[in-house]
């Protein structure tokens, strides 16, 4: 039987691709918006329904929901403008990938509290900005403005926090988010 489950699933608007992905709201295609709600909530929810309820049988499991500090908070449009100056077309942060990572909140608290009695504990991790070298330098400058510890966290600091929850140190924590993110959402 499983006893761990990262439901890590998660994909956004591509801010190269298809400028449709990228639409403002009023004309913001839904083929887009199901794409990404399809995959960040839809798959999570399918995934859980089949691996939470195999942990429940012998009653035991940690599922580990990873979400965003845009499932908390909503994108700062600011934090993109540097594309229309560069490029000269607007850039607006869909309303898609936020809307399903906070769907993940909720969907968290429920499993949390609908397992429970069943030994299945149920959190979420609330990442922030990672380094990993794929942004433009104008949106880093701009992101780390707005973090208070000045600086994108390292893959290496996830780690820990996903071991601790899937290990017996977290076993009286369920319907918990804890939130890795620099302090983007203190503010």
């Amino acid at each position: 039987m499983p006893h761990i489950l990262i439901n890590n699933a998660g994909i956004d608007s591509k801010p190269n691709g298809d400028a449709d992905q990228n639409a403002p709201f009023e004309d913001y295609p839904q083929k887009y918006w199901d794409e990404v709600i399809d995959t960040n909530l839809t798959g999570v929810m399918l995934t859980t329904q089949v691996i939470g309820s195999k942990m429940a049988e012998p009653g035991r499991g940690s599922i580990i929901m990873v979400g965003s500090m845009y499932g908390l908070v909503s994108p700062n449009q600011a934090l993109y403008a540097y594309r229309e100056a560069r490029d000269g077309k607007p850039f607006i942060k869909a309303i898609s990938y936020a809307a399903s990572k906070s769907g993940l909140v909720n969907m968290t608290r429920y499993l949390a509290t609908y397992w429970a009695k069943k030994g299945v504990r149920v959190n979420l991790v609330t990442f922030g900005g990672v380094r990993t070298g794929s942004f433009d330098k104008e949106f880093i400058d701009a992101f780390l403005e707005r973090v208070p510890m000045g600086r994108q966290a390292e893959i290496e600091e996830f780690g820990p926090i996903v071991h601790f929850l899937g290990s017996d140190a977290s076993t009286y924590m369920t319907g918990a988010n804890l939130v890795l993110d620099g302090g983007f959402t203190a503010w």
